[in-house]
């Protein structure tokens, strides 16, 4: 059964973070909310984790698992980014947005898409998805948490316990969440590709 923790949306309390983090660093499996809807997350080290959020998820090897950062500088130890990439990803993070970019060598082979070597990032607003990164230190591995046959993501999270109860080991609540999903801008080839329009403007990468 799901541990379920609630937080203030805007000023998660310090302890509660901890203990997650704790948690998380033990290889716990977490549903918890961003500024765009909620997800599924763990250590990015842990392999168990991408299995699990596939077994959630029903998902197949050409599906893009991503990389949650706190900052650029974590975000420039994972992919490569060229000084227009880099000016453009700056203008437009943190905020709603996943980028699709060609994987550094610091990524495991198991998260990358199979024939592009790619995988997508992205730096998350929300103050939950900020402070689980500042207290880990490090990326996380996380997915949408689009459950099969579902068009959007839970609003809260007693609707995310009562569904996942048994699946996950942590359900975090912070109110009321998005359920619009990031928008999705592809920079690994020449120029940017819009792969998916979402709660960030694509206008900037058009």
């Amino acid at each position: 059964m799901a541990t379920f923790l609630e937080v203030h949306p805007e000023n998660p309390q310090p302890r509660t973070v901890g203990k997650v983090v704790e948690r998380l660093r033990e290889g716990a499996l977490v549903a918890f909310p961003t500024d765009s809807g909620y997800a599924l997350g763990g250590r990015l080290d842990d392999q168990s984790i991408k299995d699990r959020i596939r077994d959630i998820r029903k998902l197949d090897e050409k599906h893009h698992y991503t990389l949650l950062c706190a900052d650029f500088s974590q975000l420039g130890h994972l992919v490569h980014v060229d000084n227009s990439v880099f000016r453009a990803i700056k203008a437009a993070t943190p905020g709603p947005y996943t980028f699709i970019l060609p994987a550094t060598k610091e990524v495991p082979r198991r998260l990358l898409h199979q024939k592009k070597r790619t995988v997508g990032v992205r730096i998350p607003s929300h103050p939950l998805s900020r402070a689980l990164l500042d207290g880990l230190g490090d990326p996380m591995l996380i997915s949408t948490l689009l459950l099969p046959g579902e068009e959007s993501t839970p609003t809260f999270g007693w609707d995310v316990k009562e569904a996942l109860d048994h699946q996950v080991d942590i359900v975090i609540d912070a109110g009321e969440v998005s359920t619009e999903p990031t928008t999705v801008v592809d920079l690994s080839g020449d120029g940017a590709e819009i792969a998916r329009r979402g709660a960030g403007d694509p206008a900037p990468f058009e």
